[in-house]
Parts: structure tokens; C-alpha cells; sequence
């Protein structure tokens, strides 16, 4: 059965519009601060009149009057940030912000975004948004938010900066690998609703199930398409592709529930850290929605957190092949704790590991079998080709083929040319389906 005591967000980096930072966050009404005289050292008083000194000195001489409670919240949003990406202080807002983004409808651009080198680096764009039609990608590099540059900004500023009413255009100066020179990119913000399931049949005995992103009504979505996916092929699947390329995380219980609906039993994920209630160990329940029928996950570098978590129990379980490219690598966990002024503070507090006992931290998961990013063409009808007997004047029809060969060759073509990963995987599913007959 699986452990529902604390509602884990797992995902990197802060997402655009009203919703601020799933990185991997559990929302956690506790306070796990010790009493002063259990604490393993003394107040350091040094450096807390260090402290004191400067900021005594910025209120007498700074060029402009600042507040105290600015001051205050600088600092501490300083003191979480010097810890790692992922920890940081949310105030009032920005925490409201934080839990209405896990329902999967928010405002702006729909990427998910996190800070390298004093720049905001996209994880991933978010399906069917203005940042994916505007053609964002994952890994750019966004240098400048209009006419700002984005150097010396917080990632809050930044995010603060590309929030915006549904309508209003930003000006995105990117930077992208193997492009020489900056691209302008101007993107419309919108009500970003997202739509975390979509499934469709590949053909017949095959389906496709596309999960971008894990919310909190992810597993029981899961269900409703698997259920589906077998009406429509009149019986069992004989193979699933799973699609969780730039899929940049989200609700721990929601990975939990993708990864037990393919597995019998054993472990899902476990996670580890100094306080108790930080370590928990997710089990799977004796089913599988599927029946056995064999597995390909696709992953990107856009893979990330509870991402990882599927892909990584799927893999240890050998449960599925795992195709595509190293993912991101995002394994810490963070707990949201609310604080008495309505705000709270987001701390890394564990660290997830798979079944195995796999940490991902800073190392991703290695698909099983790897693919380079390419884009493969067919090629164009030679002038002459070899003749066949269906080139023959007056040959016999085959009088059982439902669909011709040209219309099959043709939309071979067409996946080919425009996935090339998931041509991949269906044609792995083939070949397993085939040694399993």
C-alpha cells in the first residue's frame, strides 16, 4: 500500500506564470527546529555582530532608505540560497502560488526554469504552451527579460519579471548551444492549463501514453487512458510507449502511482535525510494495468524528479527498456514549511533513491538504450527502382491487405521523420512482441 503521510513535490526549478517552484517540495505543516540547547553548537556571536554591523550600516548609509523587514527578507532569502539551487523562502504569495500550481492551471509562460551561472536556464518547456509554440527549448539560456538583463537577478526576480496578465508579450534574449548569435524570442503569456495525460494509439496492439508533467490527479488520468487505450483496441496491449521526455517533475505520490500501475511488487523509491519523518519507502500494490505487456520509456535531458523516479523504478524492476538520453538528474527532496507570517520556507531535507539504491543526484538516470538527437529523413524515390511483382501488369491482388503498402510505407515515413525516438521505441516493442510470440 502506498504511504500518503505528507503530499511530496518533486520537480526542478520555478515554473512561469502563478506557479512558483515544485522543486521538488513536500508540503509538511511541521517545525523540525531544535530547542537551542540541544543544538550541536553555540551561537556563533562573531559573525552575528558581523551581521548586525552591516546592517546597521546599510540603513545609515546607503543611497536610499530600505526597510527593515526588506533587509530581513533579503537575508534570509540569501541564507537559503547559499545552501543549494532548490531551498529558498517564499513570502505570503509566492507560497500561495506554490500550491495552486500543483492543480495544473496557472498563469504565463509554461516553462520550468532554474539558475546557472547567474543566468535562467530552461529545463523544459511545458506541452501545448506559449513558450513551446514560441519554440523555447530545453536547455536555453535566458540572458535577457525585455530590455533587462537578467545577470544580478534572483530567480524569483526573474520569474517576477516574465509573470505578466494573459495577452501582455515578453521579449526573451536566448542563448542557445550550436546557435553563434542570440535569438530574440517574443512570447504572448497565457492561463497555462495543463493537460499532465494524453494517449493516443500508435496502431493496432500498440499504444502511446505522453505524461508531461506529474500532478495530483496524474495516476488516476493514467488509469482512465490505459482503460481506454484497451477499448479502442478491443482487448490487451501487446506494448506501450511511455513519453516522459521534458517532463520536469511534480506530486511524489503522483510518480508513485504512474510506476505502481506497471509493477506487481517491491520497492518504488525511497528517500533519506536527518530528520524522521524524511525518510519514507513507497511500495507497489500486486497489479499491473497492463498485464505484463512489455514497456519503452522514452527520457530527455529534460527528464527530471519524479521523472527520474518512474524511469529509475521501471528500470530497477526491470519492468521497461528506458530509451533516449541521461536525464536530468534532480534526486533531492524538498519540505515546505510554513512559517507564522504566512510565508514559508522551501529546505532540501532528503535525498531519493530507486529501488536499487541509486542516488540520481547530480547524475540522471542512463537509458538502456541510448539515442543521439537526430532528425532522420526518408530518402526521396530513387529515378529507378527495383521491380517487384506488385510493379507487374495484370498480377494477382492480395485480396487480405486491409491497408496498402503505400499507405503503410507512408506513414512509416511520417513517424520517422517527425519522431525518431518514438519510431525507435514502437519498432523495439515489435521485435519484443515478436520473440515473446
Amino acid at each position: 500500500m502506498l504511504k500518503k503521510k505528507n503530499i511530496f513535490i518533486l520537480s526542478l526549478g520555478i515554473m512561469l506564470g502563478v506557479f512558483i517552484g515544485i522543486c521538488g517540495s513536500v508540503f509538511a505543516e511541521q517545525d523540525n527546529a531544535k530547542p537551542v540547547a540541544e543544538t550541536e553548537e553555540t551561537l556563533p556571536y562573531e559573525d552575528l555582530r558581523t551581521f548586525t554591523e552591516i546592517f546597521g550600516r546599510i540603513k545609515r548609509d546607503y543611497v536610499e532608505p530600505v526597510s527593515d523587514k526588506k533587509l530581513l527578507e533579503d537575508a534570509i532569502r540569501g541564507m537559503l540560497s547559499g545552501l543549494d539551487p532548490h531551498s529558498a523562502y517564499l513570502i505570503s504569495e509566492e507560497y500561495q502560488e506554490l500550491k495552486e500550481g500543483t492543480t495544473g492551471q496557472f498563469g504565463g509562460l509554461g516553462i520550468e526554469v532554474t539558475m546557472e551561472n547567474g543566468f535562467v536556464k530552461v529545463v523544459s518547456p511545458i506541452d501545448d504552451t506559449p513558450a513551446q509554440k514560441a519554440g523555447i527549448k530545453t536547455g536555453d539560456l535566458i540572458v535577457r527579460l525585455d530590455d533587462q538583463p537578467v545577470k544580478g537577478m534572483t530567480l524569483a526576480d526573474a520569474v517576477k519579471l516574465m509573470r505578466g496578465e494573459p495577452g501582455s508579450k515578453i521579449l526573451l534574449t536566448v542563448v542557445r548551444e550550436g546557435v553563434e548569435a542570440p535569438l530574440k524570442i517574443s512570447i504572448t503569456r497565457d492561463i497555462i492549463k495543463v493537460k499532465s495525460v494524453k494517449s493516443r494509439m500508435l496502431e493496432k496492439g500498440y499504444g502511446y501514453v505522453r505524461i508531461s508533467s506529474f500532478q495530483s490527479g496524474t495516476g488516476e488520468s493514467l488509469k482512465e487512458a490505459l482503460a481506454a487505450l484497451k477499448k479502442e483496441n478491443a482487448g490487451n496491449l501487446r506494448g506501450l510507449v511511455l513519453d516522459l521526455r521534458n517532463n520536469p517533475g511534480g506530486v511524489l505520490n503522483a510518480a508513485v502511482e504512474v510506476s505502481d500501475a506497471f509493477i506487481k511488487s517491491g520497492l518504488i523509491v525511497y528517500t533519506e535525510g536527518r530528520i524522521e519523518n524524511s525518510e519514507m519507502r513507497f511500495n507497489a500494490a500486486p497489479d499491473d494495468l497492463i498485464d505484463g505487456a512489455p514497456i519503452v520509456v522514452l527520457i530527455n535531458a529534460g527528464s527530471a524528479s519524479a521523472s527520474e523516479i518512474v524511469a529509475g523504478a521501471l528500470q530497477d524492476q526491470k519492468r521497461a527498456v528506458i530509451m533516449g538520453e541521461k536525464s536530468f538528474g534532480k534526486g533531492s527532496v524538498q519540505t515546505i514549511l510554513p512559517t507564522s507570517n504566512g510565508a514559508a520556507v522551501k529546505l532540501t531535507t532528503a535525498r531519493y533513491y530507486t529501488p536499487s539504491g541509486r542516488s540520481i543526484q547530480a547524475e540522471g538516470i542512463e537509458p538502456d538504450i541510448a539515442l543521439a538527437r537526430v532528425k532522420l529523413e526518408a530518402l526521396e524515390k530513387a529515378e529507378f527502382k527495383p521491380v517487384k511483382e506488385a510493379d507487374l501488369s495484370h498480377h494477382l491482388q492480395n485480396g487480405k491487405l486491409k491497408e496498402s503498402k503505400e499507405e503503410a510505407l507512408e506513414k512509416e515515413k511520417e513517424a520517422l521523420e517527425k519522431d525518431y525516438p518514438l519510431y525507435q521505441a514502437l519498432t523495439l516493442l515489435k521485435g519484443i512482441s515478436i520473440i515473446k510470440k
